[in-house]
């Protein structure tokens, strides 16, 4: 039974629900004249109950976007974030009250524990997954914001810590380590989990997402001249290969055709405890008849084009020989909107759609783009199964071991700047040969004048593309500054295919999404995120972030 369901049929979870919602302050988190819960927290089962709230923070397949960065757009308009045009919001549920509330609901759970009787081990496995979501909430404000308030225990009205300043950076982040140390200790592995207990946080979704906070806090470092870049990078790389060492994980390989395996990877043949590439995911329901939730994201992303792919995107991907197109003999001049799809890594049409595939040209290449606005379209993701009626059930992979193989390999190069062919095979290129594409080496590198460093930055966006990681990965690169401000284009526009469009076209062709006088980055500021202004006025000890 998926952890869901037990969320859904376990009626006690409403105490726990109670207890970790009443809260005047989004760190004033228990009103001193709140019900006693002592009657509450007596077993390791009230642990279970606790811990399943915690879930139901998990992030959900919507958030699979890169809509903030430039490999896409959305129809519904420019995204603020990508182009610089937002303002300090007065709040930010999402990103600071709702990660204080997994905070409160993780910290109760670890001072309510000593009433709690039971097995040592069971306790410690619940503990270690409050801390895990207490390591996960406070890394997302720690990308965004820098140094925010550092709260370990409940607050009642009256606590000094309601007023506390913003913690450095380095404290936030030593604390998501403690946590995360924990919790690699005290969970299981996937081998030693019950099949009942599938979603639930395993230790190697710990050390996975060790290696995702180190190399951000790395590279971040590194880049940004911050301080310890090399111990967040050692441990990165350790974490990494903790993992890929451990054999609890693979990639997931599709038998009846393994050239497809990336795509049906994220299709129902991808989904469930038997695919080794799932490391954490967000369940969702089996069927409509539990009332349990679905998604819909084949029928918003494809039909309604809540977000469409860009021409930096599509020139990303390598030829069949290994090279980009500026290097590639198999280049040549667009003449269809077919032709960038031939000789490509297989990756490309498997996540952007060429008009061969499912649909025809009608109803996927419409005149004047009126649902796409870049001409182009996803199909990563994409099931036609779930287009009539549209809800899905697939689980979202959060994790999934791919990022564990990139994460490896590109600790390992920024350490030195330099990796090793056998490092290379351990990595980039067990994906490189589940698509059919030829190996990094080093010999290849220098033979074709590339760049190590871009050519493992190009695995990484092509491989997870739409997921969630270009934005972010441009903020620790401190790319973002380049690549930000730049006009967002799309397909080449082929009249005789698409019809007469108002659509206007740069000097080769390309669709216009949005000007590069529309676009902007200011390096002093955008690096990181307003603090809500509600919470200025809370806080007096809180500080802005420079420049907002």
């Amino acid at each position: 039974m998926k952890i869901i369901n037990n969320i859904k049929n376990n009626l006690g979870i409403i105490a726990v629900i109670l207890l970790v919602m009443g809260c005047q302050d989004k760190l004033d988190l228990a009103p001193e004249t709140q019900i006693s819960d002592s009657n509450f927290w007596n077993s390791t089962t009230d642990l279970e109950k606790a811990a399943n709230y915690l879930y139901t923070f998990l992030p959900d397949i919507e958030s699979a976007t890169d809509n903030s960065g430039t490999f896409s757009f959305s129809n519904s308009g420019a995204n603020s974030v990508s182009d610089g045009t937002r303002i300090a919001p007065a709040t930010d549920t999402d990103n600071w009250d709702q990660n204080y509330d997994i905070i409160r609901a993780s910290n109760n759970i670890l001072e309510k524990s000593v009433n709690v009787s039971g097995d040592e081990a069971t306790i410690n496995k619940y503990l270690a997954e409050a801390r895990f979501f207490r390591a996960w909430a406070y890394f997302e404000m720690v990308k965004r914001f820098g140094g925010v308030p550092l709260i370990t225990k409940t607050l009642g009205v009256s606590d000094p810590e309601l007023y506390a300043p913003r913690a450095e950076r380095s404290e936030v982040v030593s604390l998501i380590y403690q946590d995360l140390d924990f919790a690699i200790s005290h969970l299981p592995m996937p081998s030693k989990q019950a099949g009942a207990e599938y979603g639930r946080i395993t230790a190697s979704a710990a050390l996975s997402f060790k290696s995702r906070v180190a190399l951000f806090e790395g590279t971040r470092a590194k880049f940004h001249g911050g301080d310890d870049a090399q111990k967040h990078l050692q441990l990165a790389m350790e974490a990494a290969e903790e993992v890929i060492n451990s054999g609890e994980h693979g990639l997931f390989k599709y038998g009846q055709d393994p050239a497809i395996s990336y795509r049906k990877l994220f299709h129902d043949e991808g989904d469930g405890p038997s695919n080794p590439e799932s490391i954490m995911v967000k369940l969702y329901g089996e069927n409509a008849s539990n009332n349990l939730r679905s998604h819909r994201i084949t029928e918003n992303r494809l039909n309604q084009g809540q977000m469409v792919p860009t021409k930096a995107l599509a020139d990303l991907y390598l030829y069949t020989d290994g090279l980009p197109k500026e290097k590639s003999a198999n280049y040549g001049e667009e003449v269809t909107s077919l032709t960038q799809f031939e000789s490509r890594d297989p990756r490309m049409e498997m996540t952007i759609f060429n008009k061969t595939l499912f649909y025809t040209p009608t109803a996927l290449y419409v005149p004047g783009f009126q649902f796409s606005p870049s001409g182009y379209k996803f199909c990563k993701y994409f099931n036609p199964e779930y287009m009539s009626p549209p809800d899905c059930w697939v689980d979202f992979m959060i994790i999934r071991y791919a990022e564990v193989l990139l994460n490896y390999a590109e600790a390992k190069f920024e350490l030195t700047e330099s990796i090793s062919d056998s490092d290379l095979d351990k990595s980039i290129n067990l994906l490189r040969e589940r698509v059919g594409m030829p190996a990094l080496s080093n010999q290849f590198v220098n033979a074709n004048s590339l760049s190590m460093r871009e050519e493992i930055r190009r695995e990484r966006g092509i491989e997870l593309a739409m997921e969630n990681f270009q934005y972010w990965d441009l903020i620790r690169w401190k790319t973002a500054e380049v690549e930000l401000p730049q006009t967002i284009l799309g397909a080449k526009y082929f009249e005789e295919e698409y019809g007469p469009t108002a659509n206007e076209m740069n000097a080769d062709g390309y669709v216009i999404v949005q000007k590069e006088v529309d676009r902007h980055f200011d390096p002093s500021r955008d690096y990181l995120w307003p603090i809500p202004l509600q919470e200025l006025g809370l806080n007096p000890a809180l500080e802005q972030n420079p420049n907002w």
